[in-house]
């Protein structure tokens, strides 16, 4: 079976080779230590101390092991600041029709996605309908409470 290719942006990818940087490098001698002082306690049967740090070196490893096979196979792009369409890394200025407000959303990789800092998967329901897109088209997005209508106002390269 080939490698699934793991589409990031650029700050995508530091971000998530600083994560890993982190835990490999800080946070595993941290929990470390955690597991030498709990094992000090004596019987390990008992030692809820042990127990959780175990717990935690348990999720760490594993998430060390994720990041790692999605920095492998990371192809990282990088939105042409000369192209008229969204993309992948563009960001855009979008006009909420029936709300008259505007919003500001990156389209990056669903790794990298975070609605609160303003940031959506190209995977999304309304990445996916912004993709290809030039300044000026209404973009209609299904969703739970009805059809949302947007027009796309501006396009960014980052």
């Amino acid at each position: 079976m080939a490698k699934e290719e793991m589409i990031l942006t650029k700050d995508g990818y530091d971000k998530l080779q600083e994560e890993l940087d982190d835990l490999k490098y800080v946070k595993r001698k941290e929990l470390a230590a955690r597991i030498k002082l709990a094992i000090s306690y004596g019987d390990l049967k008992e030692n809820s101390e042990y127990h959780s740090a175990k717990n935690d070196q348990s999720f760490m490893e594993t998430r060390i092991i994720i990041l790692e096979k999605m920095l492998a196979t990371a192809r990282v792009v990088e939105a042409d600041p000369n192209m008229d369409t969204v993309q992948i890394g563009s960001t855009v200025i979008l006009h909420d029709v029936e709300f008259d407000e505007k919003i500001e959303y990156q389209i990056v990789a669903p790794a990298e996605a975070n609605v609160a800092e303003n940031s959506i998967s190209y995977e999304s329901p309304l990445g996916k309908e912004l993709l290809g897109k030039k300044i000026g088209v209404s973009i209609n997005v299904n969703a739970p409470m009805g059809v949302i209508v947007y027009k796309l106002l501006e396009i960014k390269a980052f």
